[in-house]
């Protein structure tokens, strides 16, 4: 692709979607732009696909290419109920009792970001984004225990009252996995997904609201969207 705009000569500025996978894990703190994915260790082969784009797009910029990367959160909000919706994917597990209690201790962070959020921060960066510069579009940070928290007082309904142990958690993925092979479905829980939940990957976005007037909104109100969306589909009861 980056070889087809050096040809055409015409195109002015590319933006490249990215992912908060490539800038990296940040375990006790959290990451700006300036952030590079130190490639030491990988969760996911997902993460170290965008990892090593991230380098392509970032070199492609050194020599002079017109690309505004931008690097969106964990993507939630209405649309399709694939396996890549996962706090849809979660709440539902939640609702229907598969999932009774919180994943881990809840000291897992991740920034989340509403899809509608996502889409305004991408023409803002083809408006606004200047060539060269990184633009996290994430969102609030936190845990999916606070996720659950919050989708239990919107629906009033009760908060779980255990914590599931990611060990046990891991045992689950790789049952499902064995489940997977056998039906050609994919499993909502993987062990290279546990490996994710036992890191943080917190972030600001601070410049993007500064130079894209990108406003994302809160987790709560995101969740108070979704959950009657997700009952009107039938998928979860509340």
């Amino acid at each position: 692709m980056l070889q087809a705009a050096k040809e055409t000569k015409t195109i002015n500025k590319i933006i490249y979607t990215s992912s908060f996978f490539a800038v990296g894990p940040t375990d006790g703190y959290i990451a700006d732009e300036n952030q590079i994915h130190p490639e030491k260790v990988f969760c996911t082969e997902y993460e170290k696909s965008k990892a090593a784009a991230d380098k392509v797009a970032l070199q492609a910029i050194a020599e002079g290419m017109p690309i505004v990367p931008v690097y969106p959160g964990v993507i939630y909000g209405l649309g399709k109920l694939t396996t890549g919706n996962v706090v849809a994917q979660l709440l539902i597990e939640r609702f229907n009792w598969r999932l009774p209690g919180y994943i881990g201790r809840g000291n897992d962070k991740f920034s989340f970001s509403h899809v509608d959020d996502v889409v305004e921060g991408h023409i803002a960066a083809m408006e606004k984004g200047r060539l060269g510069e990184r633009y996290l579009l994430t969102g609030e940070n936190a845990s999916f225990r606070h996720v659950f928290d919050i989708a239990a007082i919107i629906t009033g309904t009760a908060r779980p009252k255990f914590n599931i142990p990611l060990g046990l958690i891991e045992v689950y993925g790789w049952i499902s996995v064995l489940f997977a092979r056998i039906t050609g479905k994919l499993p909502l829980i993987s062990p290279p997904t546990v490996h994710v939940l036992r890191h943080q990957w917190a972030y600001t976005c601070d410049k993007a609201k500064l130079e894209l007037d990108y406003r994302p909104r809160s987790l709560k109100d995101g969740l108070e969207e979704m959950l009657p969306w997700l009952k009107s589909l039938g998928v979860i009861n509340y």
